[in-house]
């Protein structure tokens, strides 16, 4: 397969089932006929609500952190496969993959995309053994959390990475194996926040 590149832009539920238990038992009277109060019932039903807060508070005690960004210093090279390294600066991103090793660069700062609305850049390149999707993303609400992708090889789900100081811009990556129509290989990328919700995406469809 020969090498492509391409260059497109655009813009937990948890359940809980609580189970009911019965317990009959005999109470025994006093004289006058009165069921005698049961130290052992009143004890269990202070502890029901303890209980059931302490189940209540259990799933909010587990629930895990949402993913952030690798903050990366300016032009601190990260690998994402053998001879495909990305890296950040000021002015925009920096990659390399194994047909050309002297690097590329996509630049945040020469007016071609704004900063201030959501949007998803692609850049896919392919050699025989492995497909290097890489892009920036932009200009979306909250803390960019997951980047998510339909691919003619399936769902993919890459990494983040972005600079110090919440710059308003970051760079996501990702490989994956090759097929025969690398040219359409990415259809779909998605950038979630750490609520979940849309930060940016793209469709090729």
């Amino acid at each position: 397969m020969k090498r492509t590149l391409k260059y497109l832009a655009g813009a937990a539920v948890t359940a809980a089932v609580a189970g009911t238990a019965t317990l009959a038992y005999a109470a025994p009277h006093d004289t006058a006929g009165r069921a005698a109060h049961s130290a052992t019932a009143q004890a269990a039903t202070a502890q029901a609500p303890q209980a059931a807060n302490a189940r209540a508070a259990a799933p909010a005690a587990a629930r895990p952190h949402a993913p952030t960004p690798r903050v990366v210093q300016p032009g601190e090279r990260v690998t994402g496969a053998p001879g495909f390294e990305l890296w950040l600066t000021p002015e925009g991103k920096h990659w390399t993959t194994p047909d050309m090793p002297e690097g590329q660069f996509r630049s945040v700062v020469d007016g071609n995309i704004d900063l201030t609305t959501p949007g998803v850049s692609v850049q896919s390149e392919g050699t025989p053994e492995r497909v290097y999707l890489s892009g920036l993303y932009y200009g979306g609400k909250g803390t960019a959390s997951v980047v998510e992708l339909e691919t003619a090889a399936g769902p993919l789900r890459g990494k983040l990475l972005e600079l110090p100081g919440r710059p308003g811009w970051g760079v996501w990556y990702a490989t994956a194996k090759p097929v025969d129509d690398s040219w359409h290989f990415v259809s779909e990328v998605t950038v979630r926040n750490t609520k979940g919700k849309v930060y940016a995406s793209m469709s090729l469809r």
